[in-house]
């Protein structure tokens, strides 16, 4: 959640420097509207890039986790699975990891669209 944190507040803090930002203030639009309509759409995308980045750190340490606290999971299934020399578990494991960080890095690339229209309209 720190990382998160700090990304988004430098996020935020950058896209309040730019002049689209002024000139909103200057046209006289309330702060909570230049915040939530032009700021935040602007300072998520980075955001969200680490948010997805996070989600396969979040895998490593989940396997590391469970090992060393001997918890049940996936993770402690393929470390088991190596120590075995099961290789077909292994395999199958890390194809399960690769797949879920996939949906995630889809799931991030669909939110892009959603959160920025330049981005949306290079799709059409």
């Amino acid at each position: 959640m720190a990382i998160i944190a700090r990304t988004m507040r430098s996020s935020l803090l950058e896209v309040i420097r730019q002049d689209y930002i002024t000139t909103a203030k200057a046209k006289g639009v309330p702060k909570k509207m230049i915040t939530r309509k032009h700021a935040l759409n602007n300072a998520l995308i980075p955001t969200v890039t680490v948010i997805g980045l996070e989600m396969g750190t979040n895998l490593g340490g989940a396997v590391l986790t469970e090992t060393v606290f001997a918890m049940p999971g996936l993770g402690r299934l393929i470390v088991d699975s190596i120590k075995n020399q099961d290789t077909p578990l292994v395999l199958g494991g890390l194809i399960t990891f690769a797949v879920f960080f996939s949906l995630v890095n889809l799931v991030v690339d669909i939110l892009y669209a959603f959160i920025d229209p330049r981005i949306k309209s290079q799709y059409k």
